[in-house]
């Protein structure tokens, strides 16, 4: 379920994975996140067109591609979280083969994040956080909170490029947002359901298209008049706004400054 939109009828969406396996990361979805399984169309080989695990807050869809690179090294760095229970989740992960990559983000830094201890580290909330990749290299930060009402729910997507507070600035003029700390990063905005923060990267960052996150959605209640309000700022589309009847969804497509794909949508908040 998504979170209710805002006076502009927005809220966020979903992320859209490329994976090479639909079946594993379906049961990823389902059993460790809690998610529901919706398909949509059919294609000639009797697929479906569009697969999409409801979270709550978010989306997952799928496509059945193998990505290009994991998206640890594309703009949008991850996708998170937040988990009623850090240590059974983890537990759980562990038991079905999957391995917690905290390790790996750490040695992205020049000495550990504070409180890192291997498989979990204090986050910018004064959380307990820990991430964890999906077999294609999809990255996703959890973060604890005893107090969630649900086992887990979507809660920040997290950009990475040098350029990230002319980017910042970017969604909050594109999409009228505003600025909000989220803990110790001061860099971040919030549409209904979902964070969004914006950290600096070392070097430049991949556009994401082809990556193992292809792209991010936002959901929005009258989408035909929503593009033509971007259009009327200067806003120049992918692919202009049109109506898909076989996976009942309105559609659009647009790219952020930092080669971030950008999928808007009408529909979703009904599957």
């Amino acid at each position: 379920m998504l979170a209710s939109f805002n006076g502009d009828g927005l809220t966020y969406g979903h992320v859209h994975l490329n994976v090479s396996d639909m079946d594993r990361h379906i049961q990823i979805l389902e059993d460790h996140f809690g998610g529901r399984t919706v398909r949509k169309g059919q294609n000639a080989n009797g697929d479906p067109l569009l697969t999409a695990i409801v979270l709550n807050n978010t989306l997952v869809a799928l496509s059945p591609s193998d990505p290009t690179m994991p998206s640890s090294q594309s703009a949008m760095d991850h996708f998170g979280v937040k988990v009623r229970n850090m240590e059974m989740f983890l537990d759980k992960w562990r038991a079905d083969g999957l391995p917690v990559t905290t390790a790996l983000w750490a040695e992205q830094f020049p000495s550990p994040p504070n409180g890192f201890t291997g498989d979990t580290f204090i986050g910018a909330e004064g959380q307990v956080n820990a991430f964890v990749d999906f077999p294609n290299g999809a990255r996703v930060e959890l973060q604890e909170d005893p107090g969630l009402h649900v086992p887990i729910a979507g809660y920040h997507i997290h950009f990475w490029t040098p350029d990230y507070v002319e980017l910042l600035d970017w969604y909050t003029e594109v999409f009228d947002l505003d600025i909000r700390p989220r803990g110790r990063i001061q860099t971040t905005t919030d549409v209904p359901g979902m964070n969004m923060s914006f950290g600096d990267a070392d070097g430049p960052t991949a556009p994401t298209r082809g990556r193992a996150l292809d792209h991010i959605g936002f959901e929005v209640d009258d989408l035909e008049a929503f593009c033509q309000k971007l259009e009327a700022k200067g806003i120049e589309f992918d692919i202009t706004y049109r109506e898909v009847d076989s996976v009942e969804l309105k559609i659009a497509f647009l790219t952020d400054p930092s080669g971030t794909y950008i999928e808007l949508t009408e529909g979703y908040d009904e599957y």
